[in-house]
């Protein structure tokens, strides 16, 4: 996590326990006049809009105080979703088996973009199965990675509920 977001995130991430969520992540897109602060908000049960706006409404009051960030920006709170994001290391193994896209900062074997199986973590490296090859990535050399949603999954859910 860059250092910006990790400051927010530990500035945050109290709080938004407090009010019984987790802090899944932070996102910061620096633009000038029209930059976006961007949090993502779990729960055991999921995620209402409700719950968005009681965090927002929160982390509103405490930005206001520490003023963490310069020049204006836009707040917005939200679910991680099903093609979730992931921040940290340890968010990785959780989701071993599922299929999982990545994109580094700098070429791996000559590429950038991975699409594969999240076999898991190992050390500080993240394992993904790409057709029949294994890479391990540096988490480090990770500029974002995002669980590919299985649509049939989503699908079966709709019809429970």
């Amino acid at each position: 996590m860059a250092t910006r977001q990790q400051e927010l995130f530990d500035l945050l991430e109290p709080s938004v326990v407090a009010l019984g969520y987790e802090l899944w992540g932070i996102e910061y897109v620096s633009q000038g006049k029209h930059s976006v602060l961007r949090l993502y908000i779990d729960a055991e049960n999921g995620i209402t809009v409700d719950d968005c706006a009681a965090v927002s409404s929160h982390v509103s009051g405490i930005l206001d105080v520490e003023d963490p960030i310069p020049g204006e920006y836009s707040l917005e709170v939200s679910s991680p979703g099903m093609d979730r994001i992931l921040f940290r290391l340890e968010q990785y193994a959780a989701y071993a088996g599922e299929v999982i896209e990545l994109r580094l900062r700098r070429p791996f074997d000559g590429r950038r973009n991975f699409k594969g199986v999240l076999q898991g973590i190992e050390g500080d490296d993240v394992v993904v199965r790409v057709d029949d090859h294994e890479y391990l990535l540096p988490y480090d050399a990770i500029e974002k990675a995002r669980i590919h949603p299985r649509i049939e999954d989503a699908v079966s859910d709709l019809a429970r509920h």
